[in-house]
């Protein structure tokens, strides 16, 4: 028996991907939507792949039709992509969509978009509960954009219930800005140690692709109106991280801990790398929709590190993630940098 109809947009990206099969095997009947209208080879035959431009002014009223019973929406940012799906409440039975955990802020106000500033490290509770305070909606920043889509779409009401999804930091293949990449090229490049700032100690909430494609699919057989954290089981160290990697790939790398911060040099840095630790709470998601993790960090990994060394394969790194490159710049691989500290390191010991 089919759930209905499901219309995921972004289909090809790394969530649209996971969230076409988990609606599948769920029993809807998916239409996968993305700019180029690709496919996943692992999607079942009778997924329908269309190509659309969701930014071509009536693109997304026009393919839609009739309708569909719900519409994930993995690419969505800032007011205008809210006005787009609250003007087809209509022909939406419910939806979900894709926010992000950097919205929120702490007492004083700092948040990620602070973090460079003098005292502008964000000291967030343990764990964050979706009742933390956000930054303030705006156009400016990634995460004031995603708090104006979220209050844009919640203020719909009953005419269009939401579930928005604040996801961590998002790992597993597919990924474009891959943060594991960080310890999987230094193990594949030799490298004997590495510099971990904070004392390795970081904590950044992640969550498996797979993880958030099943809150996706519990979002979309409970349809309403909610804000809910999206993390997985674990929040592991920044040390730990890497200690994982180095399990999957059968090397040993020697963690060399800098007590403080990292400097202007980048060296200690890591996308990971925050002074206090980000925790959210999963008790909501637990409650509300009976969620139950698929897997764990430490057991998705192999999968991820096999994609990882699969598109290093005969090309430089900076071709083969250009938005990392975009996102952290070239000082996430300076190993020169990294060496001339380590010697200084040495000396002084």
């Amino acid at each position: 028996m089919s759930m209905g109809s499901a219309w995921v947009l972004g289909a090809t990206g790394q969530i649209g991907r996971a969230a076409v099969r988990a609606l599948v095997e769920d029993g809807w009947e998916v239409t996968a939507a993305s700019r180029g209208g690709g496919r996943d080879e692992r999607w079942d035959g009778a997924v329908r792949a269309v190509a659309l431009d969701r930014n071509e002014d009536g693109a997304l009223a026009a393919a839609l039709g009739d309708g569909c019973d719900v519409l994930v929406d993995a690419v969505a940012y800032g007011a205008d992509h809210a006005r787009q799906l609250t003007g087809l409440a209509d022909r939406i039975g419910s939806a979900v969509v894709i926010s992000s955990g950097a919205v929120y802020a702490d007492e004083r106000g700092r948040g990620f978009d602070t973090q460079d500033e003098p005292d502008g490290a964000p000291r967030y509770p343990v764990p964050i509960p979706e009742t933390q305070c956000t930054v303030p909606p705006g156009d400016a920043t990634y995460a004031t954009r995603k708090v104006r889509l979220e209050r844009d779409l919640l203020a719909a009401g009953e005419a269009l219930p939401v579930t928005l999804l604040r996801a961590g930091a998002i790992h597993g293949p597919y990924c474009r800005s891959p943060r594991e990449l960080y310890f999987v090229k230094r193990v594949l490049d030799g490298r004997a140690r590495r510099v971990l700032a904070f004392g390795g100690a970081s904590r950044f909430h992640p969550i498996h692709v797979s993880n958030l494609a099943e809150l996706i699919r519990l979002s979309a057989r409970r349809p309403g109106s909610r804000v809910l954290n999206a993390g997985d089981p674990q929040t592991p160290t920044v040390a730990e991280i890497g200690e994982a990697v180095d399990a999957v790939l059968g090397r040993r790398t020697e963690n060399v801990l800098m007590t403080g911060a990292p400097g202007k040099d980048g060296v200690g840095s890591t996308p990971w790398t925050i002074a206090h630790p980000v925790v959210y709470d999963m008790a909501a998601a637990e409650r509300e929709l009976g969620y139950r993790p698929v897997t764990g960090y430490v057991e998705s990994l192999p999968e991820t590190v096999e994609w990882l060394a699969g598109r290093l394969e005969g090309r430089d790194w900076t071709e083969a993630f250009p938005v990392l490159l975009r996102s952290y710049g070239r000082q996430l691989f300076d190993y020169d940098a990294e060496d001339a500290w380590l010697e200084a390191y040495d000396r002084g010991a």
